[in-house]
């Protein structure tokens, strides 16, 4: 028969569980996403993509401006639903949360309790994660802390960049959230507490919000750490370092790789041939630049940035 769900989210990644949801025995009967906003240049109301995707399924979108709108909750509640879905959203109040009786489910880009918080994909590349995942869980009040009901593995490549894991853990995301609709619907679920999981002896990494300064490079760590900097930023929002020399530049490094080098060189001197490749000093070897963009240019590969960049040789990365 299925289940009456109400889906809230907002980004593409949201939308591949909503899709499953709808391909599913289970019924949307709502989407609540984000107000639209300006974008571009011509500043025009743009939609989320879960909008534009319930729209095309003629599914009811509500937009509210604040979650605890008094007509928002009262329309919320006349839809009956069994249970609420959510998926890269904001932070819910309980008077939203508490309203369906089966509970809201979240779904979740890592194997909780790791790596709560809003960057979970970008910050688990970051720290050179071999291996993460999905988790749908119970929403409750404090965020990303609720009972864990399904979790499913998802290997990290040692190249692979956030853009890649992201595409992966969508579709992964999806899966296990309709597992755990139907798991719900037959009461064979067995939720517990993250509190079972947590073991005293291993840290637990938190994925909060990336800022600009947290994508710059700090040349003086080791090429690994750089390395995994760099692809668990890429592609968006990218790594960024500043380029100092006859002239300063910032500069978006968007794929590089690891080079076997003993040197004494200071950290961010440049070595290339001015041709095809561009190694930048680090502590235990060299990074190579293969894609960078210099602001208010177009993104390049290596060799096309080395031909239209006069005496490279005479800068370093800060």
């Amino acid at each position: 028969m299925g289940l009456k769900v109400v889906f809230m989210g907002t980004p593409d990644f949201a939308v591949a569980t909503l899709d499953a949801i709808v391909k599913s025995k289970h019924k949307v009967l709502a989407v609540v996403t984000s107000p639209d906003k300006p974008a571009g240049r011509g500043l025009q109301l743009q939609m989320s993509e879960v909008k534009q995707y319930a729209l095309q399924q003629s599914i009811p979108v509500l937009q509210p401006e604040k979650l605890k709108d008094e007509s928002f909750i009262e329309k919320l509640k006349s839809f009956n639903a069994d249970v609420f879905v959510v998926v890269a959203f904001r932070m819910l109040p309980e008077v939203v949360w508490s309203i369906p009786r089966k509970g809201t489910i979240n779904v979740h880009a890592s194997l909780l309790p790791q790596y709560r918080g809003a960057a979970p994909i970008n910050r688990a590349i970051m720290n050179g994660e071999t291996v993460t995942g999905v988790t749908t869980f119970f929403i409750e009040k404090e965020i990303d802390t609720g009972q864990i009901i399904k979790q499913n593995k998802v290997n990290i490549e040692p190249t692979e960049n956030a853009s890649s894991l992201y595409e992966k853990l969508k579709i992964a995301g999806a899966n296990l959230l309709i597992e755990t609709l139907d798991g719900l619907e037959n009461n064979t679920l067995k939720p517990i507490g993250q509190h079972i999981l947590i073991d005293k002896k291993i840290p637990l990494n938190e994925a909060p919000k990336i800022f600009k300064e947290d994508c710059k490079i700090d040349w003086n760590k080791s090429k690994e750490a750089i390395f995994n900097h760099i692809r668990g930023l890429s592609m968006y929002p990218a790594a960024w370092a500043i380029l100092a020399g006859p002239k300063t530049a910032t500069v978006k490094i968007y794929t590089a790789s690891m080079v076997e080098s003993v040197h004494n060189l200071p950290n961010g001197t440049i070595e290339t041939n001015n041709r095809s490749y561009l190694h930048v000093a680090v502590n235990n070897g060299m990074i190579a630049i293969e894609t960078l963009q210099l602001e208010g240019k177009k993104r390049l590969n290596v060799d096309e940035f080395l031909r239209g960049f006069q005496h490279i040789e005479s800068y370093h990365f800060e």
